[in-house]
């Protein structure tokens, strides 16, 4: 089963490592990396992101290692619209979180008026961090979290009350 799943992946993180296991468990991965200029669009937030090629280079081999675990196939692809890849007829299914999920119904809707099967869509639940929010790439820029949703060591004292004499 051919399986796309889209994203910038700036910096990746146990919440992608997920997502991508999930692809790799039911087919093939085609990962739709966002470009330089629709990265900024798709950010709930400004910040800083990484260039497209730097991006690209550490996706792919955290990809090379997982498709090596599972025996897949996978490749990494540039997005340069919303909808990306998965409206492509060769793919199945697309991996989506809770909040992505609207955006795959979009895509099936598309697909349909193109007279093609819908996506099956494979919704993977985010990962928490160690206080119970979700870990995000926006999260380790700002420097809350590590990738693996460790609290860093400023944050974890500021949890405990040490920064409560502001």
């Amino acid at each position: 089963m051919d399986v796309a799943l889209g994203g910038t992946f700036d910096p990746i993180h146990d919440g992608h490592r997920r997502l991508f296991r999930r692809g790799f468990e039911i087919g093939d991965l085609t990962v739709g990396l966002t470009s330089d200029g629709l990265a900024p669009e798709t950010r709930h937030e400004p910040r800083y992101i990484r260039p497209f090629e730097e991006r690209k280079a550490d996706l792919g081999d955290e990809l090379a290692e997982q498709a090596a675990d599972y025996d897949r196939e996978c490749e990494v692809r540039k997005l340069d619209k919303p909808t990306g890849i998965a409206v492509e007829p060769q793919y199945e299914a697309l991996i989506v979180t809770p909040e992505t999920q609207a955006g795959g119904e979009r895509i099936n809707e598309i697909r349909r008026d193109r007279d093609l099967e819908p996506l099956r869509i494979v919704v993977v639940d985010r990962v928490l961090a160690e206080d119970g929010d979700i870990i995000s790439s926006t999260r380790i820029v700002k420097g809350e979290i590590d990738e693996h949703g460790n609290l860093t060591p400023d944050r974890t004292g500021r949890e405990n009350g040490a920064s409560a004499r502001r």
